[in-house]
This record gives C-alpha cells, structure tokens and sequence, in this order.
C-alpha cells in the first residue's frame, strides 16, 4: 500500500520547487528511494532514456494484461458514488462464459479446462474479487483468466479507483476510510449477487474491505458466505510496518508523510508532471515494493506500473491515511465456519507475511501460504501459485469440480513456476 504513496512523493520532491514547508520530508523520503535510485542509475550507464521510453511503449503495445472483459455494470455506494463492475458468467462448455468479454490470455483454454475440471455444470456461487490500493479490478488478470467460463466471477473497481466514479463523499471533503469500503462492497454484491452463496477474495485493501463488511454485515456473512480468500492484506497494525528501512529512516517517514501527501494532493497537476518526469525512479520503487524476484516478467512490471500511474495523487493522499487507522483483528472470528485461505509472498514489504500468520492465529483452520520469492504483487508475479489455492478453495466448498492441478492457468509469460511453502493449517 503504502510504497505507492511514497513513491509519489519521492518523484514529486525530485522536481517541485514549491515544497520548502516539507522541511525534511526530502531527505526521510529518500531513504526509501536509495535502492531503487541506484538501480536505475547503473541502467541509465548502458541504456538511453529514449530507449526506455520506447520499451515502455512496446510493452505498452504488445502486453495483453488487463485486457480481459465482461458484462458491465454500476452500484451506487450509499453516499451517491457509482462503482463500476463487471461479471463473468458460468459456461459449462469452457468457453469465456463472458458476454462482452475482449482479449483472453494465448493457449487452448477450452480444452484445458474440460480436462481439469470436466464438464459438469459448477454449484451456483459468485467469486467477488476486491483489489488493492493504487490498483483495479484488471490486478486480478491471471486469475480471471483462468476461472473465467468456470464459476460466476465479479470483478469491481474500488471508490475513486480505476473505472469507478470518484468518491462522492471524499469530493466534500469527508475523509475515506476502510468501513466505507465495506459498505462499497454490500452495494456491489446487492447490485450484483443479491443472492445465493459467495466466495469473497480479496487483496490488501481489498482483504480489509472484506473484514470491515463482516463487521457491518455479519449476518450476510452468516447465511451467504462460503469461503474466504485473503491474499497480501493485514488486520492491523499496519503503522508499525518498515517497508525494508532502517529504524530512523521508517521513523522520519512515519513523522512527515502524511503531510507531505497532504501538500502533494493539493498540487495535483504538478505532481503528475513530475511523476512523468522521473518515471525511471518511480519504476524502480514499483518493482522493488510490489515483487520480490529478480526475473520478473518486463511485461508484468510495466503492467503493474500502468496500474499504479493510472491512479491520481490526490486519491493515493485521501486513501493513505484509512490504513494506518485499520484494526480489524477482532472481526476474523467471523470468518471461522468458513474455509479461509491466507496468501502472502514472503517478501512482501507492504504487507508482510507476518501479517498473515497473525490473521492464521485467529483463524486456526485457515490455510496459510507463504509464497517463497514472492512480493505484495504476488497475483501478477506468481499467478500459478495463487490461481491454484484458489481452485482448489473453489473445489472445496463444491463451486467447481474437482481439479488437481491449474497447471499453466493464469501464468504470466515469464513463466515463473513459483512453489507455494505451506507452514500450517
């Protein structure tokens, strides 16, 4: 979450001229930018600007993520803001199952799902996938990919995030915060999925929108949910994170950036001008903050700088602060009828796995995977792994038939076959 933030803040400091009240916020926010500045320095020794600019663009071009579509739809938050979804429906021949649906991942998908799963027609659920900060529905590509024709998915931006409406309430000037995004999420599944079982997957903030709608909407959890997927989120205590810093630099951090985003989200316009121009920095603190391997596909780091970039600073600077607030812990009791599975990447420096295996002691029957090699982004950078949890939760409650292995469903072309660690049950 919070490496999107601070890595706005750091291209914005590189470049405004305006910025003498943010006293140290320069120097505590380059702590953060140190490791990613060198690399990008080494590359800028052998590679021209230009060049960069073009492979960007090639990727750009070429990449096809994110580029799945389904049927297209708006629910209204209680405070008037539309948000905007999309649905997969079931095909039990295998086929896109989505009406509307655009470009699908290469290779026969078809077949491969006949054989996997069979052709027997699912049990009636709806997956609804929540996404994160500074992301959108499309950071779920390799998993819709590879569920899609398979069971009803929902797919859904976030307030002020990706193709939804900008918070109504936040243009009034009402701060935003984790319980409102629970009741984002009722509105989608009341527009949605107003009935029948539901299997809810949620990543980071979309994790925490999951357990602030349990706390507002317990008995729809009781009589609706069947099976809860957490994948890089926390309960709380997300103020203590060190995001891989030094105790003194995550401390100068801690004093200063919520002010510094408060300034930054006041000059929109001159923040965005910079984030351009100093795109080869801000590429640098996506990679190292959302992946945790070395050889991650060039097309799935581009794909998730687009999704990150696409998010205007003001939103990054209102949204910042619900985090350091959130303190759910106490609601995961709600979730211990279900089958839960909790997934994060073991080096995850947003969200670190420690945080999983603090939500796995409150659900002791939940299925902790700690993903080795793997960062915040863990969906984009090992999809397999994460595809494959989430088929064999699916499996579980009965929403598909039963499936042995997603083998190359959801891959990214990089082709990383990441093996999953499981500590325990």
């Amino acid at each position: 979450m919070s490496e999107i933030s601070a890595g706005d803040a750091v291209t914005t400091a590189a470049t405004a001229v305006g910025w003498r009240r943010a006293g140290i916020a320069g120097a505590a926010i380059g702590v953060i930018a140190a490791g990613a500045a060198a690399g990008v320095a080494v590359e800028r020794l052998t590679v021209g600007r230009g060049m960069r600019r073009r492979a960007r663009l090639a990727l750009d071009a070429s990449g096809p993520y994110g580029s799945l579509r389904g049927l297209p739809g708006r629910a209204n938050a209680d405070d008037g803001t539309e948000l905007y979804y999309e649905v997969d429906e079931v095909d039990p021949d295998g086929g896109t199952g989505a009406a509307g649906s655009g470009a699908t991942t290469p290779g026969t998908v078809g077949t491969r799902r006949r054989r996997l799963f069979g052709r027997k027609a699912p049990a009636p659920v709806t997956v609804v996938f929540s996404h994160g900060y500074c992301l959108s529905q499309d950071s779920w590509h390799f998993q819709r990919a590879a569920l899609r024709g398979l069971v009803r998915t929902v797919h859904w931006d976030q307030r002020s995030h990706g193709r939804s409406e900008r918070g109504r309430a936040q243009a009034d000037g009402v701060t935003v915060g984790i319980d409102q995004l629970g009741r984002d999420l009722k509105a989608v599944i009341d527009a949605v999925a107003p009935e029948g079982r539901l299997v809810l997957v949620g990543h980071s903030m979309g994790g925490m929108t999951m357990m602030a709608l349990a706390e507002q909407y317990p008995q729809l959890v009781r009589d609706r949910v069947a099976a809860i997927a957490f994948v890089g989120t926390s309960s709380g205590k997300l103020g203590e994170v060190s995001f891989g810093l030094p105790v003194a630099g995550v401390n100068a951090v801690r004093r200063v950036l919520p002010g510094v985003l408060k300034a930054l989200g006041s000059q929109a316009e001159l923040v965005e001008r910079g984030r351009r121009a100093t795109a080869d920095l801000f590429a640098g603190l996506i990679k190292r903050y959302s992946f945790g391997s070395r050889d991650v596909d060039p097309a799935v780091e581009r794909f998730a700088e687009r999704l990150i970039e696409s998010t205007p600073i003001d939103v990054v600077a209102e949204f910042y602060p619900a985090f350091t607030e959130h303190d759910k812990t106490h609601v995961l009791p709600a979730f211990r009828d279900v089958p839960v599975l909790i997934l994060a990447g073991d080096k995850d420096l947003v969200t670190p796995s420690s945080h999983s295996e603090a939500m796995a002691d409150q659900l002791p029957d939940a299925e902790l995977v700690i993903v080795p090699d793997a960062g915040h982004l863990v969906m984009l950078e090992h999809p397999e792994t994460v595809t494959d949890r989430l088929a064999d939760l699916l499996v579980r409650i009965g929403a598909v038939p039963a499936a042995t292995d997603v083998g190359g469903q959801g891959s990214n072309v990089g082709g990383h076959g990441s093996t999953a660690q499981q500590p325990g049950n």
